[in-house]
């Protein structure tokens, strides 16, 4: 293998390889339909897609026509759930591995020397990331309530975990590419200009969709009320722990200096935004409160409604140490990241913070406008 890198370079070994790869799996669905695409691919990649995208707990095959397992006739084929299964992890982590492989090789050929200017560059795309989920929710929330998909399948599969992620990676690095080359050619004075500016745009197109579906059907609502007060907790919960790290502790955010700010604020949001779904969302209109689905939440909401008594949680919520959580890591990334790692290697530093960043921000900003919109 080394010398295979070493005679035809690193790049070309990983684009034969990631062309072998599909080649093979193409090949395969098409001589062996049903042991390859309906018995691997569709049962444990696009099934859970197709359950995912009607809102339902279980699909079937049935002969190419997938229909709820509940309607489904005996014998109807393989069915598949929404969400992850250890054979779906067994073919999305080795992907993973290989994308970010080749997103180090696109680092390197785009050969990018300002690199906190695209990290601020990048903010709108970790939100439109979120509401651009939000969309196949309202997709979601239209096919219960009309029997229709206003965006039909396969469109609406790429808007699905874990699809929307590589929908999402494509597009922005799209954006950056355009962005690079129009501040290499003397069009803009620095490439994250334009490249914030498409990640606004599109996030604006996708919030204007929202709201175009919230006056006109009758699934959606407008809940301005939860909007505000995620956005302001948020703000005020980073700007409470910015002052502390400033009073207390200032050497923890000199190697992120104001990414500091971000990170902790894309976490905060997060954390803002579960703590009032899950304890809270009556008060802002809504006809229940939202029930925890990720194991950490769940463990945090019965623990503390577990050791606290009844006369106090009825005050507090039981979600609020989520927040706590989601501010401690934040401060703790903030902290391994100091001066030395952005001496040592700054492009992957960066990298980093980014993926931070779109991890806090990315499930916050879908939490939150989810429950803004009532899907």
């Amino acid at each position: 293998m080394d010398d295979l890198i070493e005679r035809y370079g690193p790049v070309r070994v990983w684009a034969a390889t990631v062309a072998l790869l599909a080649s093979a799996i193409t090949l395969g669905a098409i001589l062996f339909p049903q042991r390859v695409y309906v018995d691997i691919i569709w049962q444990y990649f696009w099934g859970p897609v197709v359950a995912d995208a009607h809102g339902w707990d279980c699909v079937t095959w049935a002969g190419g026509n997938p229909v709820e397992c509940a309607t489904a006739p005996n014998a109807a084929g393989p069915t598949a759930s929404p969400g992850y299964t250890f054979q779906s992890y067994a073919g999305y982590i080795p992907t993973l591995v290989i994308l970010l492989v080749g997103i180090i090789f696109i680092v390197d050929w785009l050969d990018i020397d300002r690199y906190r200017a695209g990290f601020y560059g990048l903010f709108p795309f970790f939100l439109f990331g979120g509401v651009l989920r939000v969309v196949e929710d309202a997709n979601v929330a239209a096919y219960t309530a009309t029997g229709e998909l206003p965006i039909q399948m396969p469109w609406n599969g790429i808007l699905i975990s874990p699809l929307i992620y590589f929908t999402v990676f494509f597009f922005t690095l799209f954006a950056v590419v355009v962005s690079v080359w129009l501040e290499r050619n003397d069009y803009v004075s620095g490439y994250e200009y334009p490249l914030a500016g498409i990640g606004t745009l599109a996030l604006a197109s996708s919030l204007g969709y929202l709201g175009y579906l919230a006056v006109t059907e009758s699934y959606v609502e407008f809940y301005p009320g939860l909007l505000v007060a995620t956005l302001g907790g948020a703000t005020i919960a980073t700007a409470i722990t910015w002052l502390l790290i400033q009073r207390f502790a200032p050497g923890i955010n000199r190697g992120t200096e104001y990414m500091g700010i971000v990170v902790i604020w894309a976490h905060a949001v997060d954390g803002v935004a579960n703590v009032i779904g899950l304890d809270w969302a009556t008060v802002f209109g809504h006809d229940y409160n939202l029930i925890p689905k990720h194991p950490i939440n769940r463990w945090i909401v019965n623990t503390t409604g577990s050791v606290l008594p009844e006369n106090i949680l009825a005050v507090t919520g039981d979600a609020w140490p989520f927040l706590l959580v989601k501010l401690a890591a934040a401060v703790f990334v903030i902290w391994i990241f100091d001066e030395t790692v952005f001496e040592d290697s700054p492009r992957y530093a960066i990298l980093l913070m980014i993926t931070v960043v779109a991890v806090g921000l990315g499930p916050g900003t879908r939490d939150m406008i989810r429950a803004t919109f009532g899907v």
